[in-house]
């Protein structure tokens, strides 16, 4: 992508089914019990990306094989 940059983060975990998939980005939305997460981590990373700085953040997971987020951030001439 040319003027872009991206950068991939991925993992061999349990990965993600498409119903989470779904919400991953969500305010609030988070797959831990009660009082262990506010779901407020991944909706921030989003809004920072995407609002504050143009650029884009998508997921793709597979369950049993795990999980890439992608971040790809305008670059700016000085």
């Amino acid at each position: 992508l040319e003027g872009h940059v991206e950068v991939h983060v991925e993992d061999d975990g349990p990965g993600m089914d498409e119903a989470t998939q779904a919400r991953l980005f969500e305010p609030f939305f988070t797959t831990k019990p009660p009082g262990d997460g506010t779901g407020l981590g991944l909706s921030l990373a989003y809004d920072i990306v995407t609002k504050s700085h143009g650029g884009t953040l998508t997921a793709t997971s597979r369950l049993g094989e795990g999980t890439t987020f992608v971040v790809t951030l305008p670059v700016n001439a000085a």
